[in-house]
């Protein structure tokens, strides 16, 4: 089995900085209402990661079946030496 990766760098980048801005709004606005709001983006930011995650495995998966099925529809070569009739 092929092994995926599991982000590339740009979502790592993006995890990273996501969670260094909600730690800086936690200890700047401290345990407040305006940390759900916060937690909100948050959660958002790390969801959208994850459903990109799960399309690129998704669009891999799928490219495999093509390709599968392009093998299968291929018309095969006769063997050198032998003509075909």
């Amino acid at each position: 089995m092929k092994v995926i990766k599991s982000s590339d760098p740009w979502s790592i980048v993006i995890i990273v900085l996501t969670v260094g801005l909600f730690v800086l709004a936690l200890f700047l606005k401290g345990f407040t209402h305006d940390l759900l709001l916060e937690s909100g983006v948050f959660l958002v930011s790390a969801k959208l990661i994850l459903m990109a995650k799960r399309n690129a495995e998704t669009e891999s998966r799928l490219e495999q079946h093509l390709n599968q099925i392009k093998e299968l529809l291929a018309p095969k070569e006769p063997p050198t030496g032998e003509r075909a009739l």
